[in-house]
């Protein structure tokens, strides 16, 4: 698993093969940021913006968003080993500034944000077999932690019909294999 652009391009991340994590592959991360970056509906300025990276895994995606200059990323992991691997990918990249590592369940952290606490795109890649996140992002709507132009985006499997567009305004989404991205905001 690699950086794909940004001043650490190239450079490798750590990774998990456990049955708990699936990394989100390079061909999919570089698809995800193409859209955000060309993408005329899903465009966002990712410099000195805020991320909140929802079951981050090892990291890839924020990680890869603070190697293209964003402000500040919130890694959320509750998995020990996922999360000690995140950890020493920040801190191998020095990257210790600008990210907050949070080990614990990602509805209780949550909970605890304050109005103040406002983010410019939440990225949430739960496993495929959760469907809890649903109610992460009612949690999320409710507790008005984006600011105004903010995006959501979403890691899915390709044949979840989990009604979305109850929740979000979807205005994006493409698959790649047996995985879909959704691109939306509230």
């Amino acid at each position: 698993m690699r950086i794909i652009s940004g001043k650490f391009k190239g450079k490798k991340i750590l990774y998990t093969n456990s049955s708990i994590t699936r990394p989100l592959r390079d061909y999919v991360k570089e698809n995800i940021f193409n859209i955000i970056t060309h993408g005329r509906l899903t465009r966002l300025d990712l410099d000195n913006a805020n991320i909140l990276d929802l079951y981050s895994g090892v990291g890839s995606f924020g990680i890869e968003c603070l190697s293209r200059n964003v402000n500040k990323v919130v890694f959320v992991e509750k998995d020990p080993l996922a999360f000690s691997i995140l950890k020493r990918n920040i801190t191998d990249l020095k990257l210790s500034n600008k990210a907050e590592l949070i080990a614990e369940d990602i509805k209780y952290f949550i909970e605890k944000l304050e109005n103040n606490d406002k983010f410019d795109l939440i990225f949430l890649d739960p496993p495929y077999k959760d469907k809890s996140y649903l109610e992460i992002l009612s949690l999320i709507k409710e507790k008005k932690i984006l600011n105004k132009n903010h995006k959501i985006i979403i890691h899915r499997e390709r044949k979840c019909d989990e009604k979305l567009s109850l929740l979000l305004k979807i205005f994006f989404e493409k698959s790649y294999g047996r995985s879909k991205i959704i691109f939306g905001s509230f």
